[in-house]
């Protein structure tokens, strides 16, 4: 399970997708470069399927580019974008040079 948080308003999403977009200059996807927050790359976080019994009515959260990597430690990421601050949460473990969780860690 992943999760994401805009610090000012604790807005934002959690689910089973997570997904690093890099964008076209007209503005379509280029590629999903992998599941952690990457420089350059919007952020996706939330549901694989569409949640219409969600209370919030959204399936998803998706961030403007991430410019900069303020904090990093297993299982935590704090990143900005242009106007805002976010946590991103995800399974204690390695990940490999894909960003992919080699190894979780049991609690």
């Amino acid at each position: 399970m992943y999760t994401l948080s805009r610090l000012r308003d604790g807005e934002g999403d959690s689910g089973a997708c997570s997904q690093a977009i890099r964008w076209k200059e007209d503005r379509t996807v280029d590629e999903i470069v992998g599941w952690y927050p990457t420089v350059g790359c919007s952020m996706l976080v939330g549901s694989h399927y569409a949640r219409s019994y969600s209370s919030s009515g959204q399936d998803y959260w998706l961030t403007t580019v991430v410019t900069e990597i303020v904090e990093e430690r297993d299982g935590y990421v704090k990143f900005a974008t242009a106007k805002s601050l976010y946590e991103f949460t995800y399974p204690k473990g390695k990940k490999d040079e894909n960003g992919k969780v080699a190894e979780v860690l049991q609690a």
